[in-house]
């Protein structure tokens, strides 16, 4: 099957992207250097294609009720103009998919799901649409690039409408050099910054004019690679990594997008449970070595053995060493504790840590939960 280009494809090889198949699409890997990228974003502001992300407009008299009985959080309490994070769970409480619900009106969302994920969750929400709800896949039409960074804000091209009013997990509708587009003040890197919604036919305009404007600032575009270290450094949660339909909320530690109180959602008796549950798979956070770097698989063990599996893992280029979730049985582990994990074979020493492992600018301006 040949994958899919997003309209910025021409762009990223003209730049030297190494373009690799990502989620049924052919997107960057990197331009310039993996660490190049990254500190970029630490330091400056990076550009990221995202246009592989799914995007659903969600629309009708009923789509706040529809959303309701699907997600973890309370849609109920997303004012118009403001986005949350939330899963889609089954019935039994395991993680269909992590998602983000935009409220432009009453009765009017978007929701932007996984790439890996899209067919299936439109085929899951299509199952459960009622009448007078109608949702739309936008994703081909409407083009999604992310600009991330703590000088983000400042670095916006000429024409382009004033963010510093936006709030985190925040949007508006207004202009990106000249350009009409949907501005939200999310993201995926533990930085601040926004995610630019765009009509196909102009994103690559846009794309031209933020890198050249932000240029001699040290803006870079930024591919695959780098977006992996800066989500894991912001203990930023991976689909198919760090939580899928065998893990639920509590064991990833994304219990806060649980609202039992809200009232009935598919997967809400199931997690009712799985929140009393004291002695439970955990996700912990691991620090180890230069040198040694941890991979998705790799075993974690302790005194009393095997106690769980790296779901993430990487060297990062900003801290200075690798880092690493992992999902692990339970008795807790306590920050502090050591344990092992297999690095090519070779057991390594791993230091138990506090997540995230690296707050950015994201976190000045972030609520406790969104």
């Amino acid at each position: 099957m040949t994958a899919n280009r997003t309209p910025l494809y021409d762009r990223h090889v003209a730049l030297g992207g190494r373009m690799v198949e990502f989620s049924g699409w052919e997107l960057p890997q990197q331009y310039s250097s993996i660490r190049d990228e990254h500190l970029a974003v630490r330091r400056a502001a990076g550009l990221f294609d995202i246009s592989h992300m799914g995007r659903l407009n969600v629309v009708g008299d009923g789509a706040e009720a529809f959303l309701q009985g699907v997600v973890t959080n309370d849609i109920a309490k997303l004012e118009p103009g403001r986005a949350q994070y939330n899963l889609m769970c089954k019935e039994d409480g395991g993680v269909i998919d992590d998602l983000v619900v935009y409220r432009s009106a009453p009765s009017d969302f978007l929701v932007v799901v996984n790439a890996s994920n899209r067919e299936k969750d439109v085929e899951w929400l299509r199952k459960h649409l009622p009448d007078g709800v109608s949702m739309t896949d936008k994703t081909l039409e409407v083009s999604l690039i992310a600009f991330q960074g703590p000088m983000a804000h400042s670095l916006f091209p000429a024409r382009s409408t004033q963010t510093d009013s936006i709030p985190y997990f925040g949007f508006t509708q207004g202009q990106v050099a000249g350009e009409p587009a949907f501005i939200a003040r999310t993201g995926y890197t533990g930085e601040d910054g926004f995610e630019l919604f765009v009509e196909a036919d102009r994103v690559g305009r846009v794309w031209d004019s933020i890198l050249e404007s932000g240029k001699a600032k040290g803006v870079l575009p930024a591919g695959l690679g780098a977006r992996d270290i800066l989500r894991l450094e912001a203990a930023l949660r991976l689909y198919g990594n760090d939580m899928d339909e065998t893990v639920n909320p509590y064991e990833a530690g994304l219990g806060w997008t649980v609202k039992l109180t809200k009232g009935e959602f598919i997967g809400r008796a199931a997690l009712e449970k799985s929140r009393e549950v004291v002695d439970r798979r955990r996700l912990i956070g691991l620090k180890m070595k230069p040198g040694d770097i941890p991979r998705h698989g790799g075993a974690v063990s302790a005194e009393r053995g095997k106690v769980g599996t790296v779901t993430s893992g990487t060297h990062s280029f900003f801290l200075g060493y690798p880092i690493a979730l992992a999902l692990v049985e339970p008795p807790s582990f306590r920050v502090g504790d050591m344990v092992s994990v297999d690095v090519r074979g070779r057991e390594a020493p791993a230091e138990v840590v506090e997540l995230p492992f690296y707050r950015g600018s994201a976190r000045a301006t972030a609520p406790k939960h969104y």
